[in-house]
């Protein structure tokens, strides 16, 4: 698995934590041999469901709700039950995916993540008649300690879908900086948009209460992202 390091912080490392109640943590996984796990609309709209309905402490027969020909809002406005954590920011990309999570519950984390790789490997094997795993082993999670990197993580996260575009921009720099904000503005498959303030039924994924108030009137989201956008990171890989 690749790294980045940015500020002395290591992006991707192997998971060696014990997860507490009221820690954040970064969670992320990539597809088995680095095969694509999202290969259309269909599939990357079923994790969406997932990350919303797995995020409980009950069973939800997703299959069943679908069967009974429930939309995408139908699904959204169910009473799923108490949830397991509180997830700040998400982004799914073709090969892989990352999460921004708080712990509300003991054992939460593992629990969800179980529920939510497993759920969607079935639905990934039966749609493509294939059996085994689908992810590189299990889940990766790296505790976030400090709250600097914690207000980095929700830059990252949110920004990588730009690396469809352009795969070498936080060290060149972007180009056409229009360009790449309109590209985030019609990418669905991250909460990029809800952070920026677009009224859309996946802004139940979301539980920003569980977050720090980083983007009040002096500093929002959209500023806080521009910033970013002009970042070009001189560190080295």
């Amino acid at each position: 698995m690749s790294e980045c390091i940015v500020s002395g912080y290591n992006i991707f490392m192997t998971r060696n934590i014990d997860f507490s109640v009221g820690e954040y943590y970064h969670l992320y996984n990539r597809g088995t041999d680095k095969r694509k796990i999202f290969t259309g609309p269909r599939e990357y709209s079923r994790f969406l469901i997932l990350l919303y309905l797995c995020n409980s402490n009950t069973r939800v027969d997703i299959g069943d709700q679908l069967r009974q020909g429930l939309t995408l809002s139908e699904i959204f406005q169910m009473d799923k039950g108490e949830e397991l954590v509180g997830i700040g920011c998400y982004c799914l990309m073709p090969n892989h995916f990352h999460i921004l999570v708080h712990e509300i519950h003991e054992g939460g984390i593992s629990l969800f993540m179980q529920k939510l790789q497993t759920a969607y490997t079935m639905y990934f094997n039966k749609k493509h008649d294939r059996n085994g795993s689908l992810f590189q082993g299990t889940f990766k999670a790296q505790h976030i300690a400090k709250d600097v990197y914690l207000k980095y993580l929700f830059a990252y996260i949110n920004l990588n879908p730009i690396k469809l575009i352009d795969s070498n921009w936080k060290e060149d720099g972007i180009k056409d900086l229009n360009h790449a904000k309109e590209f985030l503005n019609k990418y669905e498959y991250s909460s990029y948009l809800d952070l920026i303030g677009t009224q859309r039924i996946e802004n139940k994924i979301l539980k920003i209460s569980e977050f720090p108030e980083y983007f009040n009137a002096e500093l929002k989201f959209d500023d806080f992202i521009n910033e970013w956008l002009q970042f070009k990171d001189t560190d080295k890989v």
